[in-house]
């Protein structure tokens, strides 16, 4: 048992090592930009590198709490209150639910702001519907702009939002934009305001490399980023030669210790697959020779195995 709770701890500490490493990825900011030019209005049409310059700061990644009434820190500078993201270290407050990338983009107008999420998903939940989780997220990123991007009650300062998500592992490659919709049911008064406030975008990502196509250019690059199966050269070539993406140490590092991290977590589910058939075997009467051959193991890792897994007999 002690060795099954290790097992389950290690892969458990695999998966958000590499949770970890796909949101850093994602969020260098050439990456954020080829999301930006397909994604929000303003930007299409336009070349990557020239997007990069309108992403402010730094994007902050996985230190802004989802949470009501967490997103947001106040503090006093020069005698002066001002509000911030709260962008608190993960330790604090360890059972936080936070957004996974999270940052400001100005428009080319130089003076209006959008807030862009991007949340980074291994596969589409199955506990609950992402879409709704989605709804979640894009009003947070509005309430909470609150005493920080707006006061009191001046509305019309609501800075626009848009939440992406990126699933993987998807049976096709697939993108939907979620949005407002105004639908007169009694006379077309013109009601003031904006319908471009809420934006979601779903990208699902599938399992196959899709061709190099402009159609797909924003998913082949994201499933290069985000493949368990490809090599970090087979990686780094694509998105030199077709995305013309420069590559520093950092990037190739991440990408490096991911592609380190999914060979792990192949070999784990390899290894527990192999073990669940050894013990169903030998439960069934089967001999250690017997299941050596068939599983292509020694007969002494099979019975290690056994030793193992077998509880032990009062």
């Amino acid at each position: 048992m002690d060795t099954e709770i290790k097992n389950a701890v290690s892969a458990t500490d695999q998966d958000a090592q590499y949770d970890d490493k796909a949101k850093r990825l994602l969020g260098n900011k050439i990456i954020l930009a080829h999301i930006l030019v397909k994604t929000v209005d303003e930007f299409r049409g336009m070349k990557p590198q020239d997007v990069v310059s309108y992403i402010e700061g730094e994007p902050f990644i996985s230190v802004v709490p989802v949470e009501p009434g967490m997103t947001n820190v106040e503090k006093e500078e020069n005698g002066q209150r001002i509000v911030g993201m709260n962008t608190e270290n993960a330790e604090i407050n360890e059972g936080l639910v936070r957004f996974d990338i999270i940052f400001y983009v100005r428009m080319k107008d130089g003076i209006s702001q959008v807030i862009v999420n991007v949340e980074a998903q291994k596969d589409e939940p199955s506990g609950y519907h992402i879409l709704n989780r989605a709804v979640f997220y894009v009003s947070r990123l509005v309430s909470s702009q609150k005493e920080r991007d707006f006061v009191k009650t001046n509305y019309n300062d609501i800075r626009r939002v848009f939440s992406i998500w990126v699933c993987m592992g998807m049976d096709e490659s697939s993108m939907a934009y979620v949005h407002l919709a105004k639908d007169d049911l009694l006379g077309s008064y013109p009601w003031k305001g904006r319908l471009d406030l809420l934006n979601i975008v779903l990208i699902g990502i599938s399992n196959e490399l899709p061709e190099h196509d402009e159609k797909y250019e924003l998913h082949r690059l994201l499933s290069t980023l985000l493949s368990a199966e490809l090599t970090v050269d087979e990686k780094l070539g694509i998105i030199k030669t077709e995305y013309s993406i420069p590559v520093d140490e950092k990037l190739r590092k991440d990408m490096s210790a991911m592609c380190n991290l999914s060979q792990g977590i192949r070999e784990n589910a390899t290894d527990n697959a192999i073990t669940g058939v050894i013990m169903n075997m030998h439960r069934d009467g089967y001999s250690s020779e017997q299941i050596a051959r068939i599983v292509e193991k020694t007969i002494e890792e099979v019975e290690a195995v056994i030793r193992k897994r077998e509880p032990v007999l009062a």
